[in-house]
Order: C-alpha cells, then sequence, then structure tokens
C-alpha cells in the first residue's frame, strides 16, 4: 500500500499544471461588400399654391438625400433633375417656366467636396424634360461613401398665355 500512494504522489508532482501566456491573439477577418448609389425625393403630391396668369409661386419640395454607399477608391456622383409638361387635361405648361435651385446641403457625411447645382435663387435654372437635365448636386473626392440632403426650391413662372386649371407634373431626380 505504502508503494501505491508513493507512486500517485509522484505521479501529482511530475504532471504540474500548465501556466497560461499573459497575452493570446485571435485572427477576426470580415469583408467590405459595395453598396449602392441611392436618390430619395419626397413622393408627394406638393402643392404649391396658386396665382394668376403672369404670377409667380415659390416653394420648397422637401428633402432629397444621395447616399453612396458603393465603397469605392473614389465616392463621386451627380445628381440631375428634369421635369415633365405640367398639365391639365388638354391644357400645358412646360417645364421650362419652372425654375429650379437646390440650395446648400443640410446633412452631408463623408469626406469629399458637396458642389450644390444653384446655390441661391439668383442662379436658379429652368427645368428641362428629360433629354437635358439639370444639374442638382454634385459630390468630389473622398473615399468609401457619402450621404448629401437639400432641400430644393422651385419657382414657376406662370405663362401670361397660361389658362386656369390645376396642373400637375412630376420632377424627377436621379444620380449617376
Amino acid at each position: 500500500m505504502l508503494v501505491a500512494a508513493s507512486a500517485s504522489t509522484l505521479m501529482f508532482l511530475s504532471a504540474a499544471p500548465a501556466v497560461a501566456a499573459p497575452t493570446d491573439e485571435t485572427i477576426v477577418t470580415f469583408a467590405v461588400e459595395a453598396g449602392s448609389l441611392d436618390v430619395v425625393a419626397p413622393a408627394g403630391p406638393i402643392d404649391l399654391g396658386s396665382a394668376p396668369p403672369g404670377g409667380t409661386l415659390t416653394g420648397q419640395i422637401g428633402p432629397v438625400s444621395v447616399s453612396d454607399t458603393r465603397g469605392g477608391a473614389t465616392s463621386e456622383w451627380t445628381a440631375s433633375v428634369y421635369a415633365t409638361n405640367f398639365i391639365d387635361a388638354a391644357l400645358t405648361i412646360p417645364p421650362t417656366t419652372i425654375d429650379y435651385w437646390s440650395g446648400p446641403t443640410t446633412a452631408t457625411t463623408g469626406g469629399g467636396t458637396f458642389v450644390p447645382g444653384q446655390l441661391t435663387a439668383l442662379v436658379a435654372d429652368p427645368l428641362d424634360l428629360v433629354a437635358t437635365p439639370l444639374v442638382a448636386f454634385a459630390h468630389t473626392g473622398g473615399t468609401g461613401g457619402s450621404t448629401a440632403t437639400w432641400n430644393p426650391t422651385l419657382i414657376v413662372n406662370i405663362p401670361i398665355t397660361a389658362q386656369i386649371g390645376d396642373y400637375t407634373g412630376t420632377v424627377t431626380h436621379s444620380v449617376a
């Protein structure tokens, strides 16, 4: 029995616990995938009010936002805007009678330079049909992603030849 006790004591002494290292590392991986380039604008309808022929109406259409999550080496994009004819049954007012100005950004994220198409009402430009879109906003420089939001203003210059009616048209923002 003494032999058995001595053997277990010897075994206990030779199997000492391992000493833990003061630090240890774990390798972690993840991927950044390409996102998209999107524009969001108010669905409307936006009512700018009423005025007589030869009159002017002014109003903001609500926030327009571009989000670039493509994650590229550059984050450059141009947002454009155009409009349809504004119609009431057989009556038409062309989009060229409606001036657009983007104004400054109301919010941005990301690096680079955000450039309004028309910073103030003094440089407002007439809208046109899809064949000739107007630059609403642009972003140059920066890497990764970016976002910009602005609240554009429309100035409706009602032609003196316009007939009374409730005119409806569509203002479309796009980004590329």
